[in-house]
């Protein structure tokens, strides 16, 4: 409420009743305001509302402003029906909001059809032969994979000297015992996917196809372990040719 020493006081030289908007001081009624100031609400008492409801054009204009002003305050999609995660339901007859997956339903680039390729088993017994041709270009995959990945635990000679080995990390079997040799292909995918033992898996870090070069380069580092001088292209690797090819000079005395 204003005070009697309002600065209105002061500029209206007192307090005094006010006469009613509609009527001047006299008793006469006031004039009608002007069409430009009436229609849009500007106007006093009933020449505001008369002169609206003479004038379709003040109240679509009146009503346009009062549309402005709503879309002004839009939530978007915050006030609707919805249900939170892990909201109860009465709607569904399970009574949980969240729907199951239909049936079937695989995500998009993780079918695996070929049961042997990407679980190393078929009928659960473990694939002998990997499931695609060993080239050169997939040993070096393979090599390059195993140095990084598992040359820390099984050294790179496959022997299970590997450095966390040499500092107290339980040393795992050496790929050159017998039993792995004799080992199938896919019991190696399978010790890769989904551990053994104290080995964690690997099948996060390591896609399917780099899991199989992998055995095929332990193959290969089981193979070097335990080769015939016949297994190797031009004859015995024990002796090595001198440089330059041919026969060695005789050395002179």
């Amino acid at each position: 409420m204003m005070s009697k020493n309002s600065g209105w006081r002061l500029a209206t030289g007192g307090w005094r009743k006010r006469p009613r908007p509609e009527r001047a001081a006299g008793g006469k009624r006031r004039e009608a305001a002007p069409a430009s100031e009436s229609a849009w609400g500007w106007g006093w008492g009933p020449t505001r509302r008369d002169k609206c409801r003479r004038s379709p054009v003040a109240l679509l204009a009146i009503l346009s402003v009062s549309l402005i002003g709503v879309a002004g305050c839009r939530q978007d999609m915050h006030n609707q029906p919805k249900y939170r995660g892990l909201r109860a339901s009465a709607f569904f007859a399970d009574g949980s909001s969240a729907r199951p997956l239909v049936e079937g339903t695989v995500a998009r680039g993780t079918l695996q059809e070929d049961e042997g390729f990407f679980t190393g088993k078929i009928d659960k017994i473990d694939v002998k032969e990997l499931p695609f041709a060993v080239d050169e270009q997939v040993l070096n995959r393979g090599q390059e994979r195993f140095n990084i990945y598992c040359s820390p635990c099984h050294d790179r000679t496959g022997s299970g000297n590997g450095m966390v080995v040499q500092r107290g990390y339980r040393q795992p079997p050496s790929f050159h015992i017998d039993r792995l040799r004799q080992a199938d292909a896919g019991h190696f995918f399978d010790v890769m996917t989904n551990g053994f033992g104290a080995m964690p898996d690997y099948k996060v870090q390591i896609v399917p196809r780099d899991r199989w070069a992998i055995v095929a380069y332990i193959r290969a580092l089981q193979l070097s372990q335990h080769a015939a001088a016949s297994d190797v292209p031009g004859g015995d690797p024990t002796k090595v040719p001198p440089p330059g090819g041919g026969e060695r000079a005789p050395e002179k005395h």
